[in-house]
């Protein structure tokens, strides 16, 4: 089993990923936001809920400040990437393939 420490620094490298296809095809924000709106839900809170309006807050200061964001080394960043909107901007083939290429690099 990975450590905490361990699954942030792959769910950093795999946001890193998912921002550089972000800057090449910005139309995928669409996709970002309708995951937001998606699981933004007033009728049923949950304990994600500052989290999301936390990546609503940031995403509404721009494309660079949310990507920005996305892949920054801190606590915070680190606590919001645990439910980020980035969810589906990869392919499965592409979170497949960055999958197998992490776990090669950091076998056991």
């Amino acid at each position: 089993m990975r450590s905490h420490p361990e699954i942030d620094a792959r769910s950093l490298e795999l946001h890193r990923l998912i921002a550089e296809k972000v800057r090449r095809e910005p139309a995928l924000l669409d996709r970002v936001r309708s995951t937001l709106e998606r699981w933004r839900d007033p009728g049923n809170p949950s304990r994600s809920d500052p989290y999301l309006a936390e990546w609503e807050r940031v995403m509404a200061q721009g494309l660079e400040r949310l990507l920005a964001t996305a892949v920054e080394e801190s606590e915070r960043a680190a606590a919001l990437r645990q439910c980020s909107p980035f969810a589906g901007i990869l392919t499965p083939a592409e979170r497949f393939a960055f999958l197998k290429a992490w776990a090669t690099r950091h076998a056991s």
